[in-house]
């Protein structure tokens, strides 16, 4: 073979290789503009939290600089979407005070929500003993005299969203809900059993996706 015929075949490959790169380009770019399609025509929109009732069944700030703290909340979410599917593959709810955690996280199970569907849960968040920053603390303090300590419960997860055969990659959840926690005389709960108190706070939450 001569040198001719060498360099002819090794262009020959090359082309060859060209080819198949911008087929396999091409193919994923016209997957990638039908998703983006089928997306702004089916717009989807983000679920819908609220946080129902919070029953307290400790908050003890009596140690210096130490909260022990727990809670049932009943949060709710709902499907805005008439042909979106929601996966909820993963969910971690807690509490905070002034942004700084004060509670364990607790896991809610994974779960699928259909077409304009609504999930109720109703998870135990607690923490024992959890360093509170000295200024939190005697904040938390003043408050707790006053009749009212407001905590933000988080809840942080991976969703992916569901349109017929196709399901998405995994985004980031946040959802953010506003809780006022009322003691002694301003309480407007309601006592449950022996030494909880139940609030019915019906709070609206800010969600990011």
């Amino acid at each position: 073979m001569s040198a001719k015929d060498c360099g002819n075949h090794g262009k020959s490959r090359r082309k060859l290789f060209k080819r198949i790169i911008a087929c396999i380009l091409i193919f994923n770019l016209i997957v990638l503009i039908t998703i983006l399609l089928i997306w702004a025509i089916l717009r989807p929109s983000k679920p819908k939290f609220i946080l129902q009732d919070t029953t307290v069944f400790a908050f003890n700030a009596s140690t210096p600089n130490f909260l022990t703290s727990n809670f049932q909340v009943t949060v709710s979410s709902r499907n805005p979407n008439d042909k979106i599917g929601i996966y909820y593959d993963r969910l971690d709810i807690y509490a905070t005070y002034r942004n700084q955690q004060i509670t364990l996280r607790t896991a809610i199970p994974p779960t699928y929500q259909g077409h304009k569907e609504v999930n109720v849960w109703s998870p135990f968040i607690f923490g024992n003993m959890v360093p509170i920053a000295p200024d939190f603390f005697m904040a938390l303090n003043s408050e707790q005299a006053a009749g009212s300590v407001f905590l933000m419960i988080k809840i942080d997860g991976r969703v992916r969203w569901k349109v017929g055969t196709f399901v998405s990659g995994r985004y980031h959840l946040y959802v953010r809900c506003p809780a006022y926690i009322t003691f002694g005389s301003k309480s407007n709960g309601v006592i449950v059993g022996e030494n909880a108190i139940k609030l019915q706070l019906v709070s609206r939450c800010s969600v990011s996706v």
